[in-house]
C-alpha cells in the first residue's frame, strides 16, 4: 500500500494519472479505497492524501463507521498504581469514539477526517498519538466534544454534510400565521417568511398544494402569483389528494356505489354508537376466534388475530374507505350478531335502523359491492401509500399512476368471474342467498310488467362491475391530467427503468429549456453532447442496470462520482427531485402540531409553537446535540438561582 501513497504524492500535477488533472477516475484510487487501514493508530494522515481524493476517502471511512472492537479483550495498564483499561461501554456513550488495538489508545473519527480543515490550534491526542489516560477518560471525552462551536462539533457537522452532499432533503422550516386565506394574503405571508428565513424566490423551483381554488386558480391563484415572479417554480397538484378526490367522486356520482357506502357508513355508526355496542362487537369477535381455534380453522402466529373494530371512513381521510371495507369483511358475523342484539334488545328508533341494516348487509348485492370496492380500493390503496412516502419522486409517482390504471383495466377485462366466485363463497359461508346469474333480475319495488328484461349476469357485470371501473378510470384520467403535460412527459425520460428505455435526448434538452435560470444557451449545447455519452455509459455499466427511480439514480451517480462527469444531467435529476409529489409531509406536520399544542398547552404562542415544531419534526438533525450542551446554553442565557 505504501507504493500507492508514494506514487500519489510524487506524481507531477500535470501527469494524466493525477486525479486533479482529469475527470477520469484512476485505478490507484479504487485500490487505495479497497485497502484503507481500519485501525486508527495505523492510518495515514489525511493531509498526506491528495486533495482530489480526500472526500472519497472520508466518505469511505464514514460509511464503514468508527473502529469499535467491542469483543476485544482490552489490556490493563498500571496508571497511578492502579490497573486500568479501556471500557467498551464508552462506545455506546460516544458514537465518534474509536479504539486502536495497535496503540491501546482512543481516537476520534470525525476529527481524524476533518480537523485539518480548520485553523484552530490544538493537540493531536485524538487524531495522532491517541489518548490512553483511562483514569480521566470520561472527563476528557466530554472536554474533547466541547461547546456547540468546538472543532469536534464543526468536524461532525462537515461529516454530516459530506454524507448528505448533493442529496435532495426535505426539511420543515416553520409555520406562518395568517389571518386571511386569500391568494394575495398568502403570497404576502410567504414573502414575509422567505425574507425572515433569508430565502430567495430566485432559487424556488417547485410548489405543491391540495388543489383549493385560492391555491391553483389560473388567474389570481397563489400558484399563478408565484409563477409571475418566478416562472421556474412549476406547480404540481398533490398526487395523493387527487387520488382521494377520484375515489370520492366515484362514490358520489355512481348511485349504486353511493348507496353502498351510505349503508356501510350507517353500519359503522349504528354498531359503534355506544361503548356497550363496541364491547359487544369485540366480545363477539373474540368468541368467533375461540371457536375457529377450537375447530382448527384459525391460522395462528405472532401479530395475527389482534383485537380490532370497525374503521370509520371519511372523504378527507386517505385510505379510510379501504380500511372500512376490510374491517366489515373480517368482522362480518360479529357485526350481524350485534345488529341482531340491538333489534332484540328493545324496540326503538335505533332498533328499526339496525333491522334495516341487518337485512341489507345479508344480501348478495351488498356483498358483491363489498368485494368489488375492496378490489378497486386495494389497487388504489397501494398507490396512495406509495405517494405518501417521504422520499417519493415525481417520475416514480407518474409511473405508479400508470400502473394503477393498467391494473384497473386488467381487472375490468379479466377478473369478473373471480369476483363472482369470491362473493358467492362468502355468501355460502354465512347462509346468504346467491342468485342464478342466468335468471331474470328483479328490480326491488318495481312491477315486472314495466321493468326492462335483463339477467342477473347483465346487472352485475355490465351495470355494476364495468360501469364502476370505467367511472374510476375516467376520474383518474381527469384528475391526473398533469401527467400528460409537456414538463412531466419530459421528466419521464430521466427514468433508469429497464436499462434507460425511456431515454429521449430531444425531450431532455426540452426539459432543460424549462429552466432558463439554470441552463444558459451555452449549457444547452453542452448538454446535448453530454447526453449521448451519458446514456451510453449508463447502459453499458452494470452498476446502473438495476435502478428503479431517479432518486436511486442520483444517489448512485454521487456514489460512483458520475455527478462530476455528467454535471448537466445531474442538474436535471436535481430539478426533477425538487418538484413536490404530495403534501403528505405537510399533513404530518399538522398532526405534529396537535401533539405539541395540546389542550394542556393551548395558550402557546406562534413563535414557541414554531420552534417546538422544528425540534420535534426534524429531531434527527437535533439528535447529535448533547443535552449537556443545551442545558449549559440555557444556563448562560441569564442568571438563574439554581444550577442545572
Amino acid at each position: 500500500m505504501e507504493r500507492f501513497f508514494k506514487r500519489k504524492l510524487s506524481t507531477d500535477s500535470s501527469s494524466p494519472s493525477n486525479p486533479g488533472s482529469s475527470n477520469a477516475r484512476p485505478i490507484e484510487v479504487d485500490e487505495i479505497l479497497a485497502n484503507l487501514q481500519a485501525d486508527p493508530g495505523l492510518r495515514t494522515r489525511m493531509a498526506d492524501y491528495s486533495p482530489n481524493i480526500r472526500d472519497e476517502i472520508r466518505r469511505a471511512y464514514l460509511q464503514k463507521g468508527p473502529c469499535q472492537p467491542r469483543s476485544y479483550k482490552f489490556p490493563q495498564t498500571n496508571q497511578t498504581g492502579i490497573n486500568r483499561r479501556f471500557i467498551a461501554q464508552w462506545f455506546d456513550e460516544h458514537d465518534w469514539l474509536e479504539y486502536s488495538i495497535a496503540k491501546d489508545a482512543a481516537f476520534c473519527l470525525h476529527c481524524y477526517l476533518f480537523k485539518s480543515n480548520f485553523d484552530q490550534v490544538g493537540d493531536d491526542a485524538f487524531t495522532g498519538v491517541g489518548f490512553n489516560n483511562w483514569k480521566k477518560a470520561k472527563d476528557r471525552f466530554n472536554l474533547h466534544v466541547g461547546p456547540v462551536g468546538s472543532v469536534h462539533n464543526q468536524a461532525r457537522e462537515v461529516a454530516y454534510n459530506l454524507m448528505h452532499q448533493r442529496q435532495i432533503i426535505e426539511r420543515f422550516v416553520g409555520v406562518q400565521h395568517v389571518t386571511d386565506t386569500t391568494s394575495s394574503a398568502l403570497k404576502e405571508a410567504i414573502d414575509e417568511f422567505f425574507s425572515s428565513a433569508n430565502l430567495s424566490f430566485f432559487k424556488l423551483r417547485g410548489q405543491g398544494y391540495d388543489g383549493a381554488s385560492n391555491m391553483r386558480g389560473e388567474f389570481n391563484g397563489l400558484k399563478t402569483r408565484i409563477l409571475r415572479e418566478q416562472p421556474c417554480a412549476f406547480y404540481v397538484h398533490c398526487f395523493a389528494h387527487q387520488l382521494q378526490l377520484a375515489l370520492v367522486a366515484v362514490a358520489k356520482k355512481n348511485i349504486d356505489v353511493n348507496s353502498f357506502f351510505t349503508t356501510a357508513n350507517s353500519l359503522v355508526n349504528v354498531v359503534g354508537a355506544s361503548c356497550k355496542r363496541r364491547d359487544a362487537l369485540r366480545a363477539q369477535y373474540q368468541e368467533g376466534l375461540v371457536k375457529a381455534f377450537e375447530n382448527d380453522c384459525l391460522i395462528t402466529g405472532r401479530g395475527l388475530n389482534q383485537e380490532t373494530t370497525l374503521k370509520r371512513a371519511g372523504d378527507t381521510i386517505w385510505n379510510s374507505h379501504y380500511g372500512t371495507l376490510i374491517s366489515i369483511i373480517s368482522m362480518f358475523p360479529s357485526v350481524v350478531n350485534v345488529l341482531q342484539m340491538i333489534v332484540d334488545d328493545n324496540p326503538n328508533d335505533s332498533s328499526g335502523e339496525a333491522y334495516k341494516l341487518w337485512r341489507e348487509i345479508q344480501s348478495f348485492e351488498f356483498v358483491f359491492h363489498l368485494f368489488l370496492m375492496k378490489a378497486i380500493l386495494g389497487i388504489t390503496n397501494t398507490l396512495s401509500l406509495a405517494l405518501q412516502k417521504k422520499d417519493q419522486d415525481i417520475v416514480s409517482a407518474m409511473s405508479l399512476v400508470k400502473t394503477c390504471k393498467e391494473n384497473l383495466q386488467w381487472m375490468r377485462d379479466n377478473e369478473f368471474e373471480e369476483l363472482i366466485e369470491q362473493a358467492s363463497s362468502f355468501c355460502n359461508k354465512y347462509n346468504i342467498t346467491v342468485p342464478d346469474m342466468d335468471e331474470e333480475y328483479v328490480i326491488p319495488g318495481r312491477s315486472r310488467r314495466n321493468a326492462p328484461m335483463k339477467t342477473n349476469y347483465h346487472r352485475y357485470r355490465v351495470e355494476i362491475f364495468i360501469h364502476v371501473i370505467d367511472g374510476q378510470l375516467v376520474e383518474l384520467n381527469d384528475r391526473f391530467n398533469e401527467v400528460s403535460t409537456e414538463l412531466l412527459t419530459c421528466l419521464a425520460c430521466l427514468s433508469p427503468k429497464n436499462n434507460f428505455v425511456a431515454f429521449d435526448k430531444r425531450k431532455l434538452v426540452r426539459l432543460a429549456q424549462f429552466y432558463p435560470y439554470d441552463f444558459s444557451d451555452r449549457d444547452l449545447l453542452m448538454l446535448e453532447d453530454q447526453l449521448g455519452v451519458y446514456v451510453h455509459h449508463m447502459r453499458s455499466s452494470s452498476d446502473f442496470s438495476q435502478l428503479e427511480g431517479i432518486s436511486s439514480l442520483a444517489e448512485k451517480m454521487v456514489e460512483k462520482g458520475m455527478h462530476e462527469i455528467f454535471p448537466f444531467v445531474y442538474l436535471l435529476l436535481t430539478l426533477a427531485l425538487v418538484l413536490p409529489v404530495a403534501t403528505a409531509s405537510v399533513e404530518r406536520a399538522f398532526s405534529a402540531m396537535n401533539i405539541i399544542k395540546n389542550p394542556l398547552r393551548n395558550r402557546m404562542g406562534d413563535q414557541w409553537l414554531n420552534d417546538s415544531l422544528i425540534v420535534y419534526i426534524e429531531r434527527d438533525v437535533f439528535a447529535c446535540i448533547d443535552n449537556e450542551t443545551i442545558m449549559q446554553r440555557f444556563q448562560n442565557m441569564k442568571t438563574h438561582r439554581g444550577q442545572l
